[in-house]
């Protein structure tokens, strides 16, 4: 799972699909609580997979926002609609439903801040290259379409509060799980990694005495696991989530110790993207964003998509 503006496999991996070493960051902010193949089961195969794990062991859910610095209530009456712009097929977060609407994660989510603010609300769906120009050229108002904070993209358009991260996590056969992942752990263990990817150059400078082991694409790397031709494998979390839950995998693995996030590799964080200088309409989805995690709003949401946690 990767993010995008140019279309690049480093935006594509950032994006994931988005505290140093020591701290691992989205530990200290978690609160207690397989990505469908197409569209139109998506939702119903997360749901099924929820409702068969939830007996099991309590769902984790990111939670980044601090309760001690609740936001004020910004001045509402200027909004009368928000035209939201997401894209067309990346689910779990964004796909056509079965009756040919805007369905998954991201566009719940927008109609809960919509909700929460009292305005009208539209989504359009659109190619995943075409938002940002959609955006400038005001054929929208906000992009909520699982798009990671760059420095680049900054320069073009004005971002909310982050509301995921996507972390990184190692991956092992499920009769060699650990429960915590040191460098010293993984001393001239078979590492599996994308190459060319943030979350390789991480192992490199993080875990030197690894065996790594790059290969082309995320088919390649999980059947290598799966093979036992190398030990863990470490990468987008997220998508990992989906695959050790989902038939592919055939329940032979697992993930071994928690998140990691580092946002010098991993990115900042995913957000709701504005118009630069739209302050007003920021705020208010800041705001809202804070309320409806405040609600429990956004923890039911996340356990409706995500049956097994990435975090």
């Amino acid at each position: 799972m990767q993010p995008h503006i140019t279309v690049s496999a480093n935006e594509r991996l950032m994006r994931s699909r988005a505290t140093t070493l020591g701290c691992l960051l989205v530990a200290c902010a978690l609160l207690i609580s397989g990505a469908a193949t197409d569209g139109a089961r998506a939702q119903a195969a997360a749901t099924t997979a929820a409702a068969k794990t939830s007996a099991v062991a309590p769902q984790a859910v990111p939670g980044f926002w601090d309760p001690r610095r609740r936001p004020d209530r910004p001045e509402l009456s200027r909004l009368s609609v928000i035209r939201f712009l997401t894209e067309t097929d990346y689910p779990p977060f964004n796909f056509t439903g079965p009756d040919g609407n805007p369905a998954g994660f991201n566009v719940d989510l927008a109609r809960a801040l919509c909700d929460e603010i009292k305005v009208t609300c539209t989504i359009q769906m659109r190619r995943f290259e075409t938002l940002v120009d959609a955006l400038t050229s005001n054929r929208g108002d906000a992009i909520i379409a699982s798009l990671a904070v760059t420095p680049e993209l900054r320069k073009r358009v004005d971002f909310t509060d982050p509301y995921y991260r996507p972390p990184a996590r190692f991956v092992s056969r499920r009769d060699a799980v650990i429960p915590e992942v040191r460098p010293e752990y993984l001393e001239g263990k078979k590492v599996g990694v994308i190459a060319g990817s943030a979350h390789e150059a991480y192992l490199k400078a993080f875990f030197t005495d690894a065996e790594l082991h790059a290969y082309p694409n995320d088919e390649a790397l999980r059947q290598a696991l799966r093979k036992g031709e190398v030990d863990f494998i470490f990468g987008d979390a997220i998508g990992l989530a989906f695959w050790i839950n989902g038939t592919d995998s055939e329940g032979c693995c697992a993930f071994s110790g928690g998140p990691f996030v580092e946002s010098r590799y991993f990115g900042e964080g995913v957000g709701i993207a504005v118009k630069k200088g739209n302050d007003v309409l920021r705020q208010a989805l800041n705001w809202a964003l804070f309320r409806i995690w405040e609600k429990g709003r956004y923890t039911d949401l996340w356990l409706r998509y995500f049956s097994v946690s990435p975090f």
